[in-house]
């Protein structure tokens, strides 16, 4: 007759349940030794938390494990309870980890959620603040225009269909007959220059008008000159070349009666035109020109 002795063999948390398992003849089978280390495995991670119910369905399919070694160490009955609870136990971790990573999953969403609204929020305010910024520039620009007749004498301002117009008489920049910019003109200009920089987005025509004493074809040259030689001073002093046209529209499009001195005197002139800060810019002097409506007969 086999005489057995039961004591409590201590396998961390296993001998925390207290079960008397026999110091028997045989070893342990590998199935209830696979079973223990699943358990003890399972037990230190996260089904503890996640999973207690499957963890506990373990723990009581172990027990009996090691009830049935302990009453006979070399039944099948024991590698078939040992087997049960390794799979126990492997289920319970296969659905821990299963919540771990559906909450892990949460937990980014959320994360990601809470990081795309503070990088909205972020844009909205760089937004907000570039509107305000814009919106002082333009005022600015606005102001630099307007406030250009009151610091430049002799050139005026006003704002029509084609955007903001300023007018430099011709006996300003030019001598009489002649196109370059007179050295005394050119500080005008640099004012004119300096208002404009923060239109250099903006497209700007410069446009050369004479009186209509002398011929057509001699007007109309030296209309396009003038305006070209303004153009290039403007250009020199930081005005983007590709913003800033040049044509010349000879006598066309007077503005005085070109009978009188006076009236001449007004006619011959150069107009910078700005145009408009937003949508769709009118149709151009110059546009107008090169279809053959000459301004005058409108």
């Amino acid at each position: 007759m086999k005489i057995r002795r039961s004591i409590l063999v201590p396998f961390g948390s296993i001998a925390a349940l207290g079960l008397a398992v026999a110091c028997a003849s045989s070893p342990p089978p590998k199935e209830l030794l696979d079973a223990r280390a699943a358990y003890l495995r399972v037990q230190g991670g996260p089904a503890a938390k996640l999973n207690p119910a499957n963890l506990h369905d373990a723990k009581v399919a172990l027990q009996r494990a090691e009830r049935s070694y302990a009453d006979d160490p070399d039944s099948q009955a024991t590698r078939d309870y040992a087997y049960v609870a390794e799979r126990k136990a492997a289920l319970a971790e296969a659905k821990a980890g299963t919540k771990q990573a559906q909450q892990d999953a949460e937990t980014a969403r959320v994360h990601a959620a809470e990081a795309a609204q503070a990088e909205l929020s972020q844009a909205r305010e760089r937004l907000e603040s570039e509107k305000k910024a814009r919106k002082m520039a333009e005022q600015r620009a606005r102001d630099a225009l307007n406030n250009l007749a009151t610091v430049a004498a002799n050139v005026a301002v006003k704002n029509d269909t084609r955007g903001t117009v300023i007018t430099i008489p011709g006996s300003v920049l030019f001598a009489s007959g002649k196109s370059e910019v007179l050295p005394g003109a050119q500080s005008k200009l640099d004012q004119v220059a300096e208002a404009l920089w923060d239109q250099a987005e903006r497209h700007i025509e410069i446009n050369g008008y004479t009186d209509s004493v002398g011929s057509q074809a001699k007007n109309q040259q030296l209309s396009k000159e003038r305006a070209d030689h303004v153009r290039d001073y403007l250009v020199s002093k930081g005005l983007p070349a590709e913003n800033v046209t040049a044509t010349g529209f000879g006598p066309a499009d007077p503005i005085a009666d070109n009978g009188t001195n006076p009236g001449r005197a007004m006619n011959r002139r150069v107009e910078i035109v700005v145009a408009p800060e937003s949508g769709t810019a009118p149709e151009s002097q110059a546009d107008k020109w090169k279809q053959g409506q000459n301004p005058a007969e409108r």
